[in-house]
């Protein structure tokens, strides 16, 4: 037990214990009450594990060593997130691959082929990271959702929203992804900060000829869209002027907007509804044929915070635009083709990107005077969270779940879940609810769920046919089906039942389903529903607890949601906590290339893995926060609880071991510092509990944080003497202590406390027993107050030791508090610790102190019911022309304060101070109590105190000659002291405390002209 302890050693001892004992397996095995459902949100395999993994994953074990620990059977199966575009790209990549049109060349089965064997790439080092981290989860029964038993359960799910009506197929505009040629929904857009970047772009303003002669002016910062304008929309309530630019030609535009571009002189000033239905010339002659096009429409989301208060409408790229145009009949006309290149419907930019043919489509406006103005516009721009390219938005062809038909009721069931932080449930959660949209849930690729509708392919005989499960497939198709994956899923195909010629065929639409569909589906696709346990999923849906980073309130959480909503009518899960996000050393994202982080297996093979969870744990990203991570903010753990904890089972074992001695669970113990210890360890495990059952993890750390503290730094320090004597009481105490900490701290830190707990019981596993009980402890609040009070008193003194400069070794005369608070019965214990030869206690009136009190005005609190009297009164406070009346109201010149406005301080000068040697005139130096009451501490050091404090020195330097010499705690010595006269004195003078407190048998002391310690077993 010597020396300070290597966690990553005893880590590794720990985790070869579980793995050959099958420990976890048995924590399972053995709880027989109600079941607590943990949803294990699924990962992706095609990459390494990261440190939000690494945080997500201490929160999916701790909870549920938690509650183990609170009976349950807490089920943990590990999750892989199969499908969806990080395989694709990561194909793409292995394959060499840039285009969709690559991959179909290539083949869909052979590409399919090369995502399946991408995306379980990493599957054996995320099973070596998840353990050495020390997570329980259950790897061999785990769940895939590119499984058979997965995937069926998804296009159920697909079914029965159709079924319900909640799926439908529209040409909406969405996001889109022109690298990945596929749309994105909207709530993939705003999961993560770094999705919106800055990005320059050219904004121009345009002019077109209006039927009655004007130039109505026009701003965007998508001019490749230009050529798809097929009308204008201005705010029929927004005020609008004509002005003559500078040719006197008449130009129109928001009458807000006038200062930006320069004019000054208004013709006449109108309503914008005086331009709705008025016709124009267009800017291209593309569509000039185009029913109902090429008019002013209303549009009620134009404003004049930028442009020129007209917005032009391309109804294939903007969904606002889409609506507006679609109220008024104007068809939606795409451009482009699936990769954002012109097509052939505008000639001049054929095959050029979007974002490439801006300049020349400006080169061409300028050429036939339609250029009003042309400026470069930095401004925030969604890009693909996947390939990071910028996206476009552009009319795809999708299927899409009607959320908003549910979205009321999805709004009343976020009322029965619990959030952490709870200000998340009405926040950004609830407010996403609000403006939920519908959700495209098609995905035009290859690697997925397929969407499960079969369409003829004549018109002529139109027939869908959805299907919900395998066997309906096989019944139709008359075929096994053994994978749902394209291109097998393409293959099914049978005449049209509708079709009495016999010649149109029932082929599967292309898509597949969005990746998220999958996501989401987790609760009930996990176990097969409802095709197998049926039973057991419908009692123990919606789940117990998920967590996840706060992004996904607009990812996994969002669509468990929806569909629970949309299928069950009930929330996916009971309680979520919604962390925040861990950030480099730098305070940025953490990134590979700029090394902002330190390497987790570094720091696991270094600090351990218990350091890095209390280091998050313990951190205010469980509050919903971000987290920079340091190495010294790991280590800073491991100092303030990791080593303490393991010292105070260092010197347990050390001591109980001389004694010969075995430490018993006691109960009700009389001594006074036994029973604090014990009712305390009550009041700490009750606390605990309360907080991890809110899950409130961060808290819970501190209190274990205040609980080691108060076991080293107070029951330990005034303990030493009774357990070098040996005495079974202190034995039992802290030994119970111990083995009911190292419970409560087991979930927090499941390695150290379980090595801890088995070397203190010898028993198998801290994880196979149940939470503490604490009922028997003692219930003594008014003695956990009373030592708070003293433990307050000698921080408060040794802290003014601190500023005087007096060493904690030095004994003084006399320290005096002044409290309301009875301490008289641990005075005793008082004047140990701080070492001083006399406690006086007196009340906060009996002592004349240099005591006072500072007014401070509020003024922000104050200044709206006081105006400019508010002036007055701070400085009235600030010289002293204030004070407060017997019924306790508070006047500064002259002005009555209330509640809230001001706040009083007492303050505590402190006198003269003086640690000087013999005939030192008397000082003392006085401190506030943060419970209230003050102490003042006698500072003045005679001849005689000095000489115990020289001696005191002389003993700490005997102790660490005794350590450097190897010698056992037991050890007695023969001493030999050689030291200046008056060191040697002092050594003299207190020759008996130094034999005690070193376990000399003899001392032989000698003058010399420095300190030399020679000391013999």
């Amino acid at each position: 037990m010597g020396g300070a302890p290597d966690f990553p050693e005893v880590e590794g001892e720990v985790l070869a214990f579980w793995e050959a004992d099958d420990t976890f397996r048995g924590s399972v095995e053995r709880r027989t009450k109600e079941e607590f459902v943990f949803y294990d949100g699924p990962p992706f395999a095609n990459g390494l594990p990261h440190y939000g993994h690494l945080l997500t994953g201490y929160v999916k074990d701790l909870v549920p060593r938690y509650r183990t620990m609170r009976g349950f059977r807490v089920e943990r199966r590990f999750g892989w997130d199969t499908h969806g575009l990080p395989a694709e790209l990561e194909a793409q990549r292995v394959l060499g691959l840039k285009t969709k049109a690559e991959i179909l060349e290539l083949g869909i089965e052979k590409f399919n082929a090369a995502c399946r064997e991408a995306v379980l790439k990493y599957t054996d080092e995320w099973r070596s990271y998840v353990t050495r981290q020390a997570r329980w989860v259950d790897f061999d029964n785990d769940y895939k959702t590119l499984s058979p038993d997965y995937m069926e359960s998804v296009i159920w799910a697909f079914k029965t929203l159709y079924d319900k009506g909640l799926v439908y197929e529209g040409l909406r505009v969405l996001p889109y992804c022109w690298n990945d040629e596929t749309p994105l929904s909207t709530h993939e857009l705003r999961m993560d900060d770094d999705v919106y970047q800055q990005r320059q772009d050219p904004s121009v303003t345009v002019a077109v000829e209006l039927e009655t002669g004007e130039r109505l002016l026009a701003w965007t910062t998508t001019p490749w869209t230009l050529p798809s304008n097929l009308a204008m929309a201005v705010g029929p309530d927004l005020d609008y002027v004509t002005v003559n630019d500078d040719e006197g030609r008449p130009m129109i535009l928001a009458e807000a907007r006038l200062q930006a571009y320069g004019f000054t002189d208004i013709i006449r000033k109108f309503k914008g509804t005086e331009l709705i239905g008025k016709r124009y010339t267009p800017l291209f002659d593309f569509f000039a044929d185009t029913p109902n096009a090429f008019q002013v429409i209303a549009g009620d989301h134009v404003t004049t915070d930028d442009g020129t208060g007209v917005v032009h409408l391309a109804p294939a790229y903007g969904e606002e635009d889409q609506l507006a145009c679609d109220a008024v009949g104007i068809p939606t006309i795409l451009t482009v083709d699936d990769g954002a290149r012109f097509t052939s419907v505008v000639p001049p930019y054929q095959g050029l990107h979007v974002f490439e043919a801006n300049r020349p489509i400006i080169r061409d406006l300028k050429a036939n005077g339609a250029l009003v103005r042309e400026d470069s516009y930095v401004h925030s721009y969604p890009h693909c969270w996947r390939c990071r390219n910028p996206l476009i938005y552009k009319a795809v062809s999708s299927w899409f779940v009607e959320v908003t038909r549910i979205r009321d009721r999805m709004v009343e069931l976020n009322e029965d879940i619990t959030w952490t932080p709870e200000h998340v449930k009405h926040g950004q959660f609830g407010k996403w609810l609000s403006n939920a949209r519908d959700w495209s849930i098609s995905r035009n690729r290859f690697w997925g769920s397929p969407i499960p509708v079969w369409r003829s392919d004549d018109p002529t005989y139109p027939r869908i046919d959805v299907y919900g499960s395998i066997a309906e497939l096989e019944r139709d198709f008359g075929v096994e089906v053994t994978d749902l994956h394209r291109p097998y899923v393409d293959l099914l195909t049978r005449p049209n039942p509708d079709d009495p010629t016999g010649k149109s065929t029932m082929r599967r639409v292309p898509d597949v389903l969005d990746v998220w569909f999958d996501s989401g589906a987790m609760s009930f696709a996990q176990v097969h529903y409802p095709f197998e346990n049926t039973e057991w999923f419908e009692s123990h849906f919606p789940g117990d607890f998920i967590v996840e980073y706060i992004g996904q309130t607009r990812g996994w959480f969002y669509t468990m949601h929806v569909l629970a909503t949309a299928l069950f009518d009930r929330p996916a899960f009971k309680s979520v906590l919604s962390h925040g996000i861990v950030l480099g050393s730098d305070g940025l994202k953490m990134s590979k290339s700029l090394r902002n982080y330190p390497d987790v297996r570094e720091v696991f093979d270094r600090d351990g893995a218990d350091a890095m969870r209390w280091f998050l744990m313990s951190s205010p990203i469980l509050r919903g926060g971000n987290l920079i991570v340091t190495e010294e903010g790991i280590r800073e753990g491991v100092r303030q609880v990791l080593i303490p904890l393991w010292n105070a089972w260092s010197f347990f074992a050390l001591y109980a071991n001389a004694a010969g001695i075995e430490g018993q669970a006691t109960k009700q113990p009389t001594d006074l510092l036994d029973r604090y210890l014990l009712a305390r360890l009550r009041l700490f495990v009750t606390d605990v509990q309360e907080k991890l059952d809110r899950y409130d993890i961060a808290s819970a750390c501190d209190a274990v944080s205040e609980y080691v503290d108060v076991l080293t730094n107070w029951y330990i320090r005034r303990s030493r003497d009774r357990f070098w004597a040996g005495e079974q009481a202190a034995i039992d105490t802290l030994y119970t202590a111990l083995e009911t900490l190292c419970r409560a701290v087991a979930p927090l830190l499941p390695l150290v406390a379980e090595d801890i707990w088995r070397g203190l019981t010898g028993e198998r596993s801290v994880h196979l027993t149940d939470w503490p009980v604490v009922d028997e402890l003692p219930d003594d609040p008014a003695l956990v107050e009373s030592m708070e009070r003293a433990r307050e008193v000698c921080s408060v003194a040794s802290a003014i030791r601190k500023a005087t400069g007096i060493r904690a070794r030095q004994p003084l005369e006399k320290l005096t508090v002044a409290t309301a608070d009875d301490l008289h019965a641990l005075t005793g214990l008082i004047a140990a610790e701080v070492n001083v030869r006399e406690i006086v206690l007196t009340s906060v009136d009996a002592i004349d102190a240099p005591v006072s009190q500072q007014l401070t005005v509020n003024a922000r609190a104050a200044g709206p019911r006081l105006g400019k009297a508010v002036q007055t009164a701070i400085k009235a406070s600030k010289t002293g022309d204030w004070s407060i009346a017997e019924d306790g109201v508070v006047v500064a010149g002259g002005i009555e304060l209330v509640d809230g406005e001001y706040t009083l301080t007492t303050t505590l000068a402190t006198e003269a101070v003086s640690s000087g040697p013999a005939g030192a005139s008397a000082s003392t130096a006085s401190g506030l109590l943060p419970g209230g009451g003050f102490i003042v501490l006698d500072t003045t050091i005679t001849p005689e105190l000095e000489a115990e404090g020289t001696a005191r020195d002389v003993i700490r330097s005997i102790q660490q000659a005794r350590r450097d010499s190897g010698l056992e705690v037991t050890d007695r010595i023969r001493l030999a002291v050689t030291a200046e006269p008056p060191v040697a004195r002092a050594v003299e003078t207190h020759r008996e405390l130094i034999m005690r407190e070193t376990l000399a048998t003899d001392l032989v002391v000698q003058e010399g002209s420095e300190l030399e310690i020679d000391l013999r077993s």
